[in-house]
C-alpha cells in the first residue's frame, strides 16, 4: 500500500479562506437569537402564571383538580430548571470568550 499525504495550500500571513456568500446571514443572526430567547422567557412566563391560576382555583375550590395543578406546576418547574441551564450555558461561553486571549 502506498501512503497518500495531501498537504493544505499554505495560507500568506493576513490571508484567510474565504466564507460562503450565505454565510454572512447565518453569522448575523443576533437579532433573531435574542427573539427566541424572548420568545422563551414569555413562555416560561406564561406556564408559571397558568400554575399560579391553577393553584389558586385548587384553593378557591373552583372546577380544577388535583392533577392538573400538579402537572400545571410540574410544567412550570421544569421550564424553570431548563430556562436556568440554559442560562448558565450562556454565562459559561462568555465568560470562556472573555478568557481567550487576542
Amino acid at each position: 500500500m502506498s501512503d497518500i499525504r495531501i498537504n493544505p495550500p499554505p495560507l500568506n500571513p493576513g490571508e484567510f479562506p474565504s466564507v460562503a456568500p450565505g454565510a454572512a446571514t447565518a453569522l448575523g443572526g443576533g437579532e433573531s437569537f435574542v427573539a427566541t430567547l424572548k420568545d422563551a422567557l414569555a413562555k416560561i412566563n406564561e406556564a408559571q402564571s397558568q400554575a399560579d391560576v391553577s393553584v389558586q382555583s385548587l384553593l378557591t375550590g373552583q372546577g380544577t383538580n388535583l392533577h392538573e395543578t400538579m402537572i400545571a406546576l410540574q410544567k412550570a418547574d421544569v421550564s424553570f430548571q431548563l430556562m436556568l441551564q440554559v442560562r448558565n450555558k450562556i454565562v459559561g461561553a462568555y465568560e470562556e470568550i472573555m478568557r481567550m486571549q487576542l
